[in-house]
């Protein structure tokens, strides 16, 4: 089993500060963050989801893919995948990705489905739309030779690892597969990791793991009480990391 750390994760570093840590640290890999900073974020605090020292976007990635192969062979950080957060229905931006995996030897890049889940639409209506989009954004991203992975996350029609097969199984596993995440995971849709990573099969292309603890935030004057959860270390955390690495040895991954 190898380890990668996602860049998403580290704002306040550009790519060669970035690479250079993580390769005295004695990583196994990187998993670029390939996104771009939102308008009223630029110029901000660095921020995992906001300004960034490392502006990576998809464009500059197309113009230059060769910078992610070179500080792969240089500072021995081969790419698992790139961490994208196109939309599934954005096809020039999947055309642009895609092309630039390919130039990097990038194996895959994240591609959510084109809306998250709110409440406020039907399930079922979301699913339809996501299985139209992916069929086409595959079409494109295999030209290219290039997997596009869906990631089991809150808030989305992904919420599980059931719920991202149901749609993968729609697909060949050597187009698409599954980022299994853990930490999101538990906070929403939590199954028997065995169980999942059965389930998944051929479809597992890739794990993440943070830690994640629920806490009281308040009690209200009922007496229920108001649950949030707070980011931890791993050891912290809800997640019986050590059996998950267990069933992830045990179907091979």
């Amino acid at each position: 089993m190898k380890f990668s750390v996602t860049t998403v994760m580290m704002p306040d570093c550009d790519l060669d500060e970035t690479a250079a840590l993580l390769s005295e640290l004695g990583y196994d890999g990187v998993e670029w963050r390939v996104r771009r900073i939102p308008e009223d974020k630029k110029g901000g605090p660095y921020d995992a989801w906001g300004n960034v020292k490392n502006d990576l976007t998809p464009e500059k990635l197309a113009e230059r893919p060769q910078i992610l192969k070179d500080t792969a062979e240089q500072y021995h950080l081969p790419l698992p995948g790139l961490a994208t957060n196109v939309s599934v229905d954005q096809y020039d931006d999947i055309r642009l990705i895609a092309e630039a995996c390919a130039a990097c030897n990038a194996p895959f890049f994240k591609v959510g489905a084109p809306e998250r889940y709110h409440g406020s639409q039907s399930y079922n209506d979301l699913f339809q739309k996501a299985l139209i989009a992916y069929r086409k954004a595959l079409n494109i991203a295999r030209d290219y030779g290039v997997r596009m992975v869906v990631e089991v996350h809150r808030n989305t029609i992904m919420v599980s690892t059931s719920l991202a097969y149901r749609l993968v199984s729609h697909f060949n596993p050597k187009d698409i597969g599954v980022i299994y995440d853990l930490s999101n995971m538990t906070m929403e849709g939590f199954e028997c990791s065995r169980l999942a990573l059965e389930l998944l099969g051929p479809f597992l292309a890739h794990v993440h793991v943070a830690g994640h603890r629920p806490v009281i935030q308040e009690q209200q004057e009922d007496g229920t009480a108001v649950w949030v959860w707070e980011a931890t270390s791993l050891a912290e955390g809800m997640m019986d990391y050590e059996q998950c690495f267990r069933d992830l040895k045990a179907v091979g991954y």
